[in-house]
């Protein structure tokens, strides 16, 4: 028996005053002919009324509660592009690059208008990394990953650092260890600051991470790959958004101990590639990001084919739909949906393929909001074992199916353990 559980980033929606969604309105024939032969239910990633990050998401779909185990997107991140931080000297931080005035510090764009090619921010990061800090006490890494994101690390040569700061980001706000999403943030460039200010540890990161943030406007404003995005009209990357600080890696029991089955993991981005290798998933890397969308997705399938050759449970998370919901494109985020299903699931119901099938989604990305919401998220179990509810997979429909209510993400994967491999 295998399990295949598809994540669509980000296309939970919220459905307007017809009940219609993205996921409803989409095209997608050969997603609603795999949906009609499951089962149908929801979830609350982080429990009702928490807008999540992915991050902690993630860990929570996988069958890890946040609340126990995430420590920071930052390590994970980290680790998502080799980076191993050294616990107790070293914090790092997810961070974009981003758009603001110089003068006023008002925040125009967190991501740069999404125009930043990753070439360029790898330039940009060159010019920032290995900056020293404190007068010698501390120092700075900066490592570019695709397009406007990067990690930052943080680190001291002597002393003790803690990853518990708050974010420079006004759009994520800390909640104990894990970042929520705030409406209506506030579009000021904001100071990290310590949870605790007698925490003397996290008030030395606060006080480095600020002086790294100031050094590096000041760098990167006359760098010449903004001088030449300038000249072209294009909006500069004259800012590192910082946030999800973490100083060390979440102590869990590894995936395959967890659940005794072996898990293995199809990621795009850095973050869900730390995940897996934090749980101790086998992980089948991909290569292509800015190709045409049939070759990204098929890359994607022939990955998960390779990998369910060797695993019971391949985890792949498929990034399309989330982006178009933050920028508010309610036609991109259904062209995203119809993608997948046309050139990922098509390939499924080509090849007959009739093992267990778990869809879902991380989070929801209303595209009226631009942002994470708390909205609940639907998923669809198909198995020879499960009998299906003929519907198609919807918001919606969601709340008609038979696999109800989960209060929590971390419930789902003991539930398809049971139904699935028992």
């Amino acid at each position: 028996m295998k399990l295949l559980f598809l994540v669509l980033d980000g296309a939970a929606d919220r459905p307007n005053e017809r009940g219609e969604t993205p996921l409803s309105m989409a095209k997608k024939p050969n997603l609603d002919s795999l949906s009609v032969k499951g089962a149908l239910g929801f979830h609350y990633p982080l429990g009702v009324g928490r807008a999540p990050e992915s991050d902690a998401a993630v860990l929570s779909i996988l069958g890890y509660d946040p609340d126990k185990y995430y420590t920071g997107r930052g390590p994970l991140e980290a680790l998502g592009v080799g980076y191993s931080i050294r616990e107790g000297v070293e914090v790092a931080f997810r961070a974009n690059f981003a758009t603001i005035d110089p003068e006023s510090r008002v925040i125009i764009d967190r991501r740069v208008g999404r125009s930043l090619e990753s070439w360029e921010a790898r330039e940009l990061a060159k010019a920032v990394d290995g900056m020293e800090l404190g007068g010698g006490l501390g120092y700075a890494r900066v490592i570019a990953t695709i397009g406007h994101r990067a990690v930052v690390v943080i680190g001291v040569k002597s002393g003790r650092l803690s990853g518990d700061v708050t974010n420079n980001d006004p759009a994520y706000a800390r909640v104990g260890k894990v970042s929520v999403a705030v409406p209506n943030p506030d579009k000021m460039l904001a100071q990290v600051r310590p949870l605790n200010p007698q925490d003397e540890a996290a008030s030395l990161t606060a006080r480095l991470a600020n002086e790294f943030v100031d050094k590096a406007i000041n760098i990167l404003k006359d760098h010449p790959i903004n001088r030449e995005r300038a000249g072209k009209g294009k909006l500069q990357a004259n800012v590192i958004l910082i946030r999800d600080a973490g100083d060390s890696l979440p102590k869990v029991t590894p995936i395959n101990q967890l659940y005794g089955l072996k898990f293995g993991a199809v990621a795009e981005m850095p973050v869900e590639r730390g995940i897996a290798r934090a749980l101790g998933m086998d992980v089948e890397e991909v290569k292509l990001y800015d190709a045409p969308k049939d070759e990204v997705l098929g890359e994607r399938f022939e990955a998960t084919m390779k990998l369910l050759d060797r695993v019971d449970v391949a985890y792949v998370h498929l990034k399309g739909p989330d982006e178009p919901g933050h920028d508010g494109d309610l036609n991109g985020k259904i062209k995203a949906i119809e993608d997948i299903d046309a050139y990922y699931v098509a390939k499924l119901v080509r090849e007959n393929w009739d093992e267990s099938l778990l869809v879902t989604s991380d989070h929801a990305t209303p595209w009226i909001l631009k942002a994470h919401s708390d909205d609940p998220v639907p998923i669809m179990l198909k198995s020879s074992r499960v009998k299906a509810d003929g519907l198609t997979l919807s918001e919606v429909n969601a709340a008609k199916g038979s696999l109800g209510k989960f209060e929590y993400g971390w419930l789902i994967m003991r539930r398809v353990r049971e139904m699935v491999f028992d």
